[in-house]
């Protein structure tokens, strides 16, 4: 079978792994791409916004499944378009894809069935967010409703610092129109732990849990970013957790999307924080997370196809999900200044070494310059993700596979993964 993938970062350099090692797949088309995902797929110069170019390539070349790795496209209704032309494709509709699209949906969602979240408020007035923030215990949280980035979620330590994140969301418009709305959210403590999953719209299936590095810095300082490395699975994410978030949390969730007519069929990212009361719901995600994808999907036994059309078909739950017993951990190598300002282009050389087993250079932004070379193309330039027996042999082996890997203006953080040692 033909498959396409549309995205050009590390989460679709790893869906595009996961897809070659299929014994189904005969083809592998990748839209835009980047050089990595060029080494599996070959890549087609359209952007992931561009519905109809996509659904013509998709029926002119025979494809069969099409996988979409981006929250932009779900959100804006890309699986709505291939469905509408008779084509099957993996991931939420645009009903469905809200789920992500709208932080504000979201926590009136679990608001109204009963799942563990944070106390929260929303707002489409800075004014009466003003109002409501003299009243606030602090710290609190500040949220743009819309697609941030990741990066749309301010942490206020006091009031002064709130009404600064007012205006940075919701006046300065930032984040553009994500600010809109905004939530304004209590603040919680406790441990993350990200919790994948496959849903068909009456099953769900988890992978394996993970966890994530945001800030830039080591000691998680700096401002947020995308995600600067991941491990899994997470030495947290204990057996009794998991039976709570799966009969209070998960389950509950597909349910309540299936009884707002809004069936969720693709990944749930479950972002969840382990609070002294129990896990609450910090964020959903309508997709594989970046990096998360980088250390869940290496792990999968089964083959990935077979999963995501079970998916569409509403069959998961005959499906036995498996993950190899092996940790994860992937250290993300960026160019230095990023999330504010870096420079791109710097040839990038010691790819010779990894071999997909159990060293993994994942690409999230790299392209071919003039002369065929591969530079740096992006903030967050490669994921360097190793397997091991234990998280601390994945860490140890990461971070040696950092090493074989130069280019100008290199940066990353040298603790990711250190909670668990």
């Amino acid at each position: 079978m033909k498959v396409l993938i549309v995205g050009s970062g590390g989460r679709e350099h790893a869906i595009a792994l996961a897809v070659s090692r299929s014994k189904r797949v005969d083809k592998i088309y990748c839209a835009p791409g980047n050089a990595g995902i060029a080494e599996l797929a070959e890549c087609v110069d359209i952007k992931a916004m561009e519905f109809d170019r996509l659904v013509a390539f998709a029926k002119d070349n025979g494809i069969d499944l099409t996988i979409i790795g981006m929250d932009d496209p779900l959100v804006g209704g890309i699986v709505d378009k291939f469905e509408e032309a008779g084509l099957r494709c993996f991931g939420p509709d645009k009903k469905a894809a809200i789920l992500e699209g709208s932080k504000a949906f979201s926590k009136d969602l679990m608001k109204k069935y009963g799942i563990p979240t944070a106390a929260y408020e929303n707002f489409t007035d800075p004014k009466a967010a003003l109002e409501y923030l003299k009243t606030c215990k602090y710290p609190i949280v500040l949220k743009a409703d819309g697609l941030a980035l990741g990066k749309g979620v301010l942490i206020c330590q006091n009031h002064e610092e709130a009404v600064a994140g007012v205006a940075e969301i919701m006046q300065d418009k930032k984040f553009g129109d994500a600010g809109n709305t905004m939530v304004v959210e209590e603040f919680m403590t406790g441990r993350e732990v990200s919790v994948l999953s496959f849903v068909d719209g009456n099953t769900v299936k988890i992978m394996s849990s993970a966890q994530d590095h945001k800030r830039a810095g080591d000691g998680d300082t700096g401002l947020n970013t995308g995600g600067m490395g991941n491990f899994s699975p997470s030495p947290f994410y204990t057996k009794e957790i998991d039976q709570f978030c799966q009969e209070k949390i998960f389950q509950p969730t597909v349910d309540a999307m299936k009884a707002e007519g809004r069936t969720f069929k693709g990944v749930i990212f479950f972002g969840l924080m382990l609070t002294e009361d129990g896990p609450k719901v910090l964020e959903y995600n309508a997709r594989f997370g970046d990096p998360e994808a980088q250390v869940v999907l290496p792990r999968l036994e089964n083959d990935v196809i077979d999963v995501m059309e079970a998916c569409i078909d509403g069959t998961l739950d005959k499906i036995d999900l498996k993950f190899s017993d092996q940790a994860a951990v992937c250290v993300v190598l960026a160019s230095d200044g990023y999330p504010v300002k870096y420079e791109k282009g710097f040839p990038i050389t010691g790819f010779e070494k990894f071999n997909n087993e159990d060293y993994f250079c994942f690409h999230a932004g790299t392209a071919y310059n003039d002369k065929g070379q591969i530079v740096t193309n992006g903030g967050r330039v490669l994921g360097i993700t190793a397997l091991g027996d234990s998280l601390k042999e994945a860490r140890q082996k990461a971070y040696q596979a950092t090493d074989w890997i130069s280019f100008e203006n290199k940066y990353m953080r040298h603790d990711i993964a250190n909670a668990i040692l």
